[in-house]
C-alpha cells in the first residue's frame, strides 16, 4: 500500500533556494506520491507555519506536517525519509498555491 505525503513548501520571492526546492520535488514526484502545497512566507499562513516550526528561512518543507528541512532541500534526505514511509509508486501529485 501506498501512502500520500503531504508536502508544505515555504517560499519567498526571488529564493534561488525555493527554485531548487521546486526542481527536487518535481523529481520526487515521479517516484513518490506526494501532494505539494506552496505557501508563501509573506503570507499570515506561512507566517503562522514558519513560526510553529521554527523555519528559519527559505524554503521551509513539511511533511505531512511535521518539519523536515529549511535551506537547500537534500534531494537524497528526501527520498531516504519518503522510503521510510512507505511510498515508492507515484499515485497523485498536485501543487496548489496558497499566497
Amino acid at each position: 500500500m501506498t501512502v500520500l505525503v503531504e508536502v508544505t513548501l515555504l517560499t519567498q520571492d526571488h529564493c534561488p533556494l525555493c527554485e531548487h526546492a521546486k526542481k527536487v520535488l518535481a523529481a520526487v514526484a515521479a517516484d513518490h506520491p506526494i501532494s505539494v502545497t506552496e505557501i508563501d512566507l509573506g503570507s499570515e499562513a506561512g507566517r503562522e507555519l514558519a513560526t510553529a516550526h521554527r523555519v528559519l528561512f527559505a524554503p521551509g518543507v513539511l511533511l505531512d506536517g511535521a518539519p523536515f528541512a529549511y535551506g537547500r532541500l537534500s534531494e537524497r534526505r528526501l527520498r531516504r525519509a519518503l522510503s521510510r514511509t512507505g511510498t515508492t509508486t507515484s499515485i497523485s501529485t498536485s501543487t496548489t498555491t496558497s499566497k
